[in-house]
């Protein structure tokens, strides 16, 4: 909204900045971190009258006992200050953005009406699995429909691009629909599953959102994107605004959510942020160093599936004291706080070995 302001540039100069991304997406993330700051209190205040408070489990690690009853829903603060500020700095007649406000949106109600029906309705199940599915599966055949009928880049449309070679890419053809409703789906669900320690999902979505705010002003912009030897996506460049805005939501949440955390995200928010991370890795054209860039996400869930694998095929045996992994590092002595950094850690390293894809071809 306020990109328009530029057009007043005649009558103060200044003003210009307004229309270049990389002012609008500083000014994004700011708006979302004090805003989060601004309202958290209050937001914390209010869920806790409502006594919506997280269930421990009774077979986790015993230092997680403590949790019980701290505040949850805390997703809230993230959904509303991040498109907010997504309203108030992008540009609303961009494709992108609508796309990412739209599975923002629809994923955000998924995870709402799950944490409702938990911590409200005092249901211990949630939303049921079907109803749950639904609206991703729903949610993914949008976006992959979409960008089928309207591909970022025409001439790429069922391309995948291969990190680290000169312009190499590979046809998918009707299989990268499968691809792309699969990414979307699957990094809802692991963000989802990552949400286990204080801190440690938004952290790391701070980090993979870094990346993919450098990839797409890079991809939507025609002179770094020949640079670079990437594909060049018109209009992708203000998908940085809005996954600057994430990054400050998440900052102010991270703010009250620090070890010890006073309020939890729950499904509110942890469904959304994957999915709208996984919806702009396909509108950038940059699908596979969404598992590197993302790749703590993908070892928390490739620890669930292991875990179920050998409890199932190993005649009950576990792979892991505890799954997802982040519980087995708990298990083993580590401090909570301390698996929350060492991680932190990992996905720093793993963001730099993701961004080297730029030059190291």
């Amino acid at each position: 909204m306020l990109y328009y302001v530029y057009r007043l540039k005649d009558l103060f100069g200044p003003l210009n900045v307004f229309q270049y991304i990389t002012f609008r997406a500083g000014a994004a993330m700011m708006t979302s971190f004090l805003m989060s700051l601004a309202i958290g209190p209050w937001i914390i205040a209010k869920l806790r009258s409502y006594k919506i408070g997280q269930t421990q489990r009774t077979d986790g690690p015993k230092t997680h006992l403590s949790k019980q009853g701290t505040t949850t829903m805390g997703g809230l603060m993230i959904f509303l200050t991040l498109v907010v500020s997504t309203c108030l700095w992008a540009r609303m007649d961009n494709r992108f953005i609508l796309l990412l406000l739209f599975t923002t949106v629809v994923l955000a109600f998924t995870g709402w009406m799950d944490d409702y029906t938990k911590l409200v309705k005092k249901n211990p199940k949630g939303a049921s699995s079907v109803f749950k599915f639904s609206l991703q599966l729903f949610t993914a055949l949008v976006v992959v429909g979409y960008l089928a009928a309207n591909p970022p880049n025409s001439h790429f449309a069922t391309l995948i691009s291969i990190p680290y070679t000169k312009e190499f890419c590979l046809n998918l053809g009707v299989l990268y629909a499968a691809l792309g409703m699969l990414i979307i789906i699957g990094s809802s669900n692991a963000v989802n599953l990552t949400d286990g320690l204080d801190g440690l999902a938004s952290g790391s979505i701070v980090i993979t959102a870094l990346t993919f705010v450098i990839l797409s002003y890079s991809a939507g912009n025609i002179k770094l994107a020949s640079y670079f030897k990437i594909i060049y996506v018109e209009g992708a460049g203000e998908m940085a605004v809005f996954l600057a805005g994430m990054i400050g939501s998440c900052l102010g949440f991270l703010w009250f959510n620090a070890h010890p955390a006073e309020v939890f995200m729950g499904d509110t928010s942890s469904l959304f942020l994957g999915g709208a991370i996984g919806t702009a890795a396909i509108a950038v054209k940059q699908e596979l160093l969404l598992p590197i860039a993302g790749g703590i996400f993908l070892l928390e869930t490739l620890s669930v599936i292991l875990q179920m694998g050998s409890f199932k095929l190993r005649k009950k045996k576990r792979l892991f004291l505890m799954a997802p992994i982040h519980h087995h590092f708990e298990l083993k002595g580590i401090a909570e706080s301390k698996v929350t950094v060492r991680f932190w850690i990992v996905g720093i390293m793993l963001m730099l070995i993701a961004l080297s894809s730029l030059k190291l071809r």
